[in-house]
């Protein structure tokens, strides 16, 4: 019986509600007005195949910072619910879903429509339903002016961090703030933060550079990343744990090498392909062939940045212990992502770079852990 109460408990909550639908169209429409009006650095992006530069206005930072100061005086003056979020976690897990499902009918079908031959709404059509609906057929479609790939990345992002927040009042509501909840919550922040402040990096990652916008990085981007990346906090809600002193040094550890072999890396990589001269730790760079950067992080293993990743992730799931595999979800899925990704990324590069490609890795063996893979 108390199983199905609890299925039925469950079933209900993720109903949509308006309020759900409410929270998520304000939320966009914020970002989509921010976004256009708030200044920014305007960045190039990198060359397209037919020869033309998309330009982001990396304005993320602000526009993060002004959410997060409307959000805390609207709750200060009582015309927003700090736990609003927090309250309706699995309803608006539901609503983000059915959005983002959506938005892939609307582009798939725009995508179908589309004459253009630049490299940006050029259709790819393979003619497999599955394989275009999965990785999409258009490079970077746009809404009123909007790249909606650039948009979905930074509302995942700031996403998480607004869930982040709600659960914390939860926490604090409750009486049930913890230790392990404040190293969690300063660690997502941090890293949220960081992310913003280097948003112009994100312009040169493969995502955005190669991947068509289709539904795996439509729901990566809006269901993925801000729900599952917030499981610890969640679990941490309802279970409390309690660390040892050295328990919490050593994650703090995990977290800084992870964050400076993640962002020493994808810095490199950025710099590198703004100015393939500039130094990489006080040395000329090794740039194999012309165009494969072989020094610094990327000297010591092909796929460095995702070794930061795997180690950032997993400072995140080390707060709640050791006592359930639940809160190391998200660093167990990054592993099998990444070791996914790099094959095709290998793949690509193989196929792109040819000889060159095989030189890079006969330099540099390990894929993304020295000495282990």
């Amino acid at each position: 019986m108390n199983r199905e109460m609890d299925l039925g408990f469950l079933l209900q909550a993720l109903i949509p509600s308006w309020i759900s639908v409410a929270v998520l169209l304000i939320f966009f429409a914020y970002l989509a007005i921010a976004g256009s009006m708030l200044p920014g650095k305007l960045v190039p992006g990198v060359t397209l195949q037919d020869g033309s530069h998309l330009y982001y206005r990396c304005n993320g930072l602000r526009a993060l910072l002004l959410l997060v100061g409307l959000l805390g005086i609207g709750s200060k003056m009582n015309f927003v619910s700090p736990t609003v979020i927090s309250d309706r976690g699995l309803e608006l897990l539901s609503t983000t879903f059915i959005f983002s499902f959506l938005t892939m009918v609307v582009l798939y079908a725009a995508g179908c429509r589309s004459r253009s031959k630049g490299s940006s709404l050029k259709p790819h059509i393979t003619g497999n339903l599955i394989h275009d609906w999965w990785y999409g057929i258009q490079l970077n479609p746009q809404f009123m002016g909007i790249d909606l790939k650039f948009f979905f990345v930074r509302a995942g992002m700031m996403g998480w961090l607004i869930i982040n927040l709600s659960v914390l009042a939860k926490s604090v509501q409750d009486g049930s703030l913890s230790q392990s909840m404040i190293l969690y919550q300063l660690f997502c922040a941090f890293y949220i933060l960081d992310y913003f402040v280097h948003e112009e990096y994100m312009t040169s990652t493969w995502d955005i550079i190669a991947e068509r916008l289709g539904f795996m990085l439509v729901f990566g981007d809006l269901v993925w990343i801000p729900f599952t990346f917030s499981i610890q906090g969640w679990w941490l809600l309802n279970n409390k744990v309690e660390l040892t002193t050295a328990a919490a040094i050593a994650n703090c550890f995990v977290f800084l090498i992870g964050y400076l072999v993640f962002r020493g890396a994808n810095k490199q990589k950025h710099i590198f392909k703004q100015n393939p001269k500039a130094l990489i730790w006080g040395k000329p760079p090794k740039v194999i062939g012309g165009k494969l950067l072989a020094s610094g992080y990327w000297g010591i293993a092909r796929h460095s940045n995702y070794l930061g990743d795997l180690l950032l992730a997993l400072s995140f799931s080390l707060p709640c212990g050791l006592s359930s595999p639940i809160p190391y979800f998200y660093p167990i899925y990054l592993f099998i992502l990444l070791v996914w990704r790099e094959r095709r990324d290998e793949a690509r590069c193989a196929e792109k770079y040819k000889d060159i490609w095989a030189e890079y890795c006969r330099l540099v063996p390990w894929r993304i852990f020295p000495y282990l893979y």
